[in-house]
């Protein structure tokens, strides 16, 4: 299967083209590094008229490698777009061809349990958070209406990512500036870039659509997680901050981020993927 890879050079790209040539697929990486744009409309179809594929991955975003809660809007402008813009660019450019793409499994309205793929997004998210969530339900729309699948991953983990020993979450806990906010109630739903990788795999032999949470199988409270980090890491315990002083600091959305993250269910995606997560956050952070 000849299979374009956008945004090959993430984090979770840098895993899957391997394992993509390792079972015999033929890959064709695109990214600005290889210099294609998403959102070079026309730099993109002729990208893509030459390569020809049977399946597009749509892994492109433009995170920065450290998040302020204060400036996310701003920070996440572009990953926005890609997901906007370059997602319409790519759909354009090969029509009728498959896609997945990469979503994120932390955006459900708080409830009580996990959240399945049915549980609905967030209702009225946070000022900061409101361009990147319509951003995310455009993409999910996109994607639906050609039939593709969205693969809702969770916080990721492993190499290059915030929780690599060299990432930022790492660098905030290790020097005693990553608080637990309130009760810390979020629940996170962690996902190794490996496990984000065997799962788009895995889905390239199956006849699946719709939206499924790639997490894995242990949801973790900041409560738990973030201590349980610092001692793995001889660093300190994390002091307690209330949420109305946390507010002043990171803004609304830093503290729905701690507080009130909904962990997500990866039920659907084992039985339609017959997928299983190789990593466990309860060990690995």
């Amino acid at each position: 299967m000849r299979v374009l890879v956008a945004g090959a050079t993430g984090v979770i790209g840098r895993r899957l083209v391997p394992l993509l040539d390792a079972v015999g697929h033929e890959v064709v990486p695109i990214s600005r590094s290889t210099g294609v744009d998403l959102l070079d409309r026309d730099g993109l179809a002729r990208a893509v008229r030459q390569a020809d594929p049977d399946v597009m991955i749509h892994l492109a975003t433009a995170i920065p490698q450290a998040l302020n809660p204060r400036r996310f809007a701003s920070d996440f402008a572009m990953t926005n777009r890609l997901r906007t813009e370059g997602m319409r660019n790519l759909i354009d450019a090969a029509p009728g061809v498959r896609l997945i793409a990469q979503g994120v499994a932390f955006a459900y309205e708080p409830g009580a349990g996990l959240a399945d793929e049915d549980a609905p997004l967030l209702a009225d998210p946070p000022k900061s958070f409101r361009q990147t969530l319509g951003a995310l339900v455009e993409l999910e729309r996109r994607t639906a209406e050609v039939g593709g699948l969205v693969l809702r991953f969770g916080h990721l983990t492993g190499p290059g990512t915030s929780y690599d020993k060299n990432g930022y979450v790492t660098k905030a806990v290790r020097s005693g500036k990553m608080p637990i906010v309130g009760d810390g109630g979020s629940v996170f739903s962690f996902t190794h870039t490996h496990d984000a990788a065997t799962s788009i795999v895995a889905a390239l032999d199956r006849d699946v659509s719709g939206v499924l949470n790639v997490v894995d199988d242990h949801p973790l409270a900041v409560r738990e997680w973030l201590p349980a980090l610092a001692a793995r890491l001889g660093a300190r315990a994390p002091v307690r901050v209330p949420a109305a002083l946390a507010r002043l600091a990171v803004g609304a959305f830093g503290v729905h981020y701690m507080t009130r993250l909904r962990g997500a269910d990866n039920t659907r995606a084992r039985l339609h993927l017959n997928w299983r997560p190789s990593y466990d956050a309860t060990r690995e952070l």
